[in-house]
């Protein structure tokens, strides 16, 4: 890991990685992110930098490659699973973060977009499944309480 890391540096900085800090752009750079739907999420969820811009530590890069390991619970990858999928970052899933999950996974252009009508059924579909307490929202709770029925979410790791 600290190999990988370090060689996202400039040459420069690579004696001192543990102190760098390597910018999105370069970890976008990586085999298992460049198209994966959710790098730009991943990159903002596992980012501790305080300007905002994304870029990572090595211990952000260590906690990014544990989560998407095989040892990693499954407990701890639908936990930032969820934190991927709540765009607003408001502890929530809502019908706009569904609707950009979704369009996440089916991509942006036009011939692969869903329908408003569509898009609004998946949605319901979603919510009846998944919000227990009828509220219009998924929380971590109910998102976990799905993803356990899943026995292949916690096999999927991005760093195959």
């Amino acid at each position: 890991a600290y190999k990988r890391f370090s060689e996202l540096l400039p040459r420069e900085e690579r004696e001192n990685a543990c102190s760098a800090r390597v910018p999105k752009s370069q970890i976008l750079t990586l085999p298992e992110l460049r198209a994966n739907p959710f790098q730009h999420r991943i990159c903002r969820v596992f980012s501790t930098s305080q300007d905002g811009d994304d870029s990572m530590s090595f211990e952000d890069f260590l906690d990014m490659l544990s989560v998407f390991s095989d040892s990693a619970t499954s407990d701890i990858k639908s936990h930032y699973a969820f934190r991927i999928f709540d765009f607003d970052d408001d502890g929530t899933l809502d019908r706009k973060d569904l609707e950009k999950l979704v369009d996440c996974l089916t991509g942006q252009e036009e011939e692969s977009r869903l329908s408003n009508a569509e898009m609004e059924q998946l949605i319901q579909n979603i919510l009846e499944e998944s919000d227990i307490d009828k509220d219009g929202t998924i929380n971590l709770s109910e998102f976990q309480h799905v993803v356990s029925r899943s026995p292949d979410f916690a096999r999927y790791d991005v760093f195959q």
